[in-house]
């Protein structure tokens, strides 16, 4: 029987990259804002079993999105954290605002869906919870405070999750990128890609697939002695 894999920011680069490569192996569970985009990706996916449209940021939005799968008696067996947000400004001009929103969305929302899902992976006895983190959340980047503190966040929540729940036979890991094709490595002039390929060994922008295909490892039964750990896919930007 194929393992139902419940994936957040499902509509996004990366996201979209995990649900086509899960696809081929796990039934889909898509959460996402965007419920158009949402119902175009389930119109041309055989393998999405339901999707959710969600505001992570709101507690009573996750209780709600937990008690439809609990009544709807469905198994989450792999939870992948993947949505997020950045609101980027320089540490002195950053206000409340920006540092909260950034939080809330990154970090607290993961702590309330993960809190919820893991329940049920418990009384599974089975499950892999699968963090989309950031080389940011270990190297820290101008202009990314409360980005970096969220990312570095999850990291540590994830390493003391792993530790609880291994008894249960679940793991959790996070898988950390440098710079990844999307939408704002798009906007960038030759000059900024030029900048930042030197910085980087192998000397190319990782494709969202690179991401995907580590998700699809720690999903499987290969990863099964791996807990507590972060993958890092930045082509050698930092090596941690």
């Amino acid at each position: 029987m194929k393992k139902n894999a419940l994936i957040t920011g499902a509509t996004g680069g990366i996201g979209l990259a995990i649900v086509k490569v899960l696809s081929k192996k796990f039934n889909l569970i898509l959460v996402a804002r965007n419920e158009k985009k949402l119902d175009e990706i389930s119109s041309k996916n055989s393998s999405v079993l339901k999707c959710m449209k969600c505001d992570l940021s709101d507690v009573n939005e996750i209780k709600i999105l937990t008690q439809k799968i609990i009544k709807d008696k469905i198994n989450v067996d792999i939870l992948v954290n993947n949505a997020g947000i950045n609101n980027d400004s320089l540490f002195l001009r950053m206000n409340s605002d920006k540092w909260e929103n950034v939080i809330k969305t990154n970090l607290t929302s993961n702590f309330h869906l993960t809190n919820q899902i893991s329940k049920l992976m418990i009384k599974q006895r089975w499950g892999r919870i699968i963090n989309i983190t950031s080389v940011v959340g270990h190297t820290g980047n101008l202009g990314q405070a409360n980005y970096s503190a969220s990312k570095a966040g999850i990291i540590g929540m994830s390493k003391s999750i792993a530790l609880e729940l291994a008894k249960r036979n679940i793991t959790v890991n996070c898988i950390s990128p440098g710079f990844i094709e999307s939408n704002m490595t798009d906007l960038l002039s030759e000059n900024q890609k030029e900048s930042i390929l030197k910085k980087i060994p192998l000397e190319s922008i990782g494709s969202p697939y690179d991401v995907a295909y580590c998700v699809n490892f720690l999903a499987s039964e290969e990863s099964r002695y791996i807990t507590g750990e972060t993958i890092h896919v930045n082509g050698g930007l930092a090596m941690l």
